[in-house]
């Protein structure tokens, strides 16, 4: 939390940029603030005028002419050393010479209390140096999440792109529906504990408990599925049998059903192989099942998944 001598300072620095006027060439005394910036500044003058922070900050008040220095700082010295790049000390929060730390300092002096924000100092993007401005257009542009976000994830972009995907890019699930971009505690800053608990928030019904449950799901969800999209079916990470035969092999290599012969579960099949057939057209209950156990056929049981 900000410190009350921080918060005074800061106070009693945007009262005395609003009350403080500059000279300028012709004699003529302009507001040492967003008025004065517009002269050379007109377009991000403009946009500002469109965007969250002038409509939810300053500009509400009589004090609006002190916009741009909240976050540039040192206008007035910039003015007067007759502007371009880094004169007068003037912050430029998208300027390539900056530090990642320097543009973060700016955002965090106002937003360090958000609670979406209590892990920034751990999470992967701070620790990559990925500044504020990065994702952030402080002027307003807005611009998707999804597009930001696959701006540098390009292998997130290709797989919701893919056959299978979650509706990201039609615009129903969000990334940040999932992750908390700005740190979290969870591998991936994921918005949970774990995968699994993440998962559950909308697929309920694989919750459980179950009176029979299928250990990898109750692991971890992304032991058979994808988050973001594949290209098989239901965001499989590989098409049935080859997925089910990662676990469920003989000695001999083959999986179970594999090494039914003829006779057997397949009949007078030419091929004693799972051909054209998926697992879950009997393991149906695959996530866990509550099916009470058949003494006489454990085959046709909850016991193996089957309703």
């Amino acid at each position: 939390m900000m410190g009350k001598g921080k918060l005074l300072v800061m106070v009693v620095f945007l009262v005395a940029t609003v009350t403080f006027h500059l000279k300028v060439a012709g004699g003529e005394t302009k507001a040492a603030g967003a008025e004065l910036c517009k002269d050379c500044h007109e377009a991000q003058y403009n946009s500002y005028g469109k965007s969250k922070h002038s409509k939810k900050g300053f500009a509400n008040s009589p004090a609006n002419k002190s916009d741009c220095m909240a976050c540039h700082r040192e206008g007035i010295a910039h003015a007067e050393a007759g502007g371009g790049k880094g004169a007068g000390g003037i912050v430029a929060l998208n300027g390539k010479n900056v530090s990642a730390a320097a543009k973060d300092a700016a955002c965090l002096s106002c937003h360090a209390s958000s609670r979406k924000l209590a892990f920034w100092d751990m999470g992967k993007h701070k620790k990559s140096d990925v500044a504020c401005t990065s994702c952030h257009n402080i002027h307003g542009k807005k611009i998707a999440q999804v597009e930001t976000c696959t701006g540098c994830h390009k292998d997130i972009k290709r797989d919701i792109n893919r056959a299978s995907h979650h509706p990201i890019v039609e615009g129903k699930v969000k990334c940040g529906d999932c992750h908390n971009p700005h740190g979290t505690l969870s591998h991936g800053m994921i918005t949970a504990e774990n995968t699994n608990q993440l998962c559950y928030k909308c697929h309920a019904d694989k919750r459980g408990p179950w009176l029979w449950e299928h250990a990898p799901v109750e692991e971890n969800c992304q032991t058979c599925h994808t988050a973001h999209g594949s290209r098989t079916a239901k965001l499989l990470v590989e098409r049935q049998p080859n997925l089910c035969a990662e676990c469920h092999f003989t000695a001999g290599g083959h999986t179970t059903s594999f090494a039914i012969g003829r006779g057997g579960f397949l009949g007078s099949s030419p091929s004693n192989r799972v051909m054209a057939r998926s697992c879950t057209n009997c393991h149906s209950a695959i996530h866990g099942s509550n099916h009470p156990e058949d003494p006489q056929n454990q085959n046709s049981s909850g016991r193996f998944f089957v309703r």
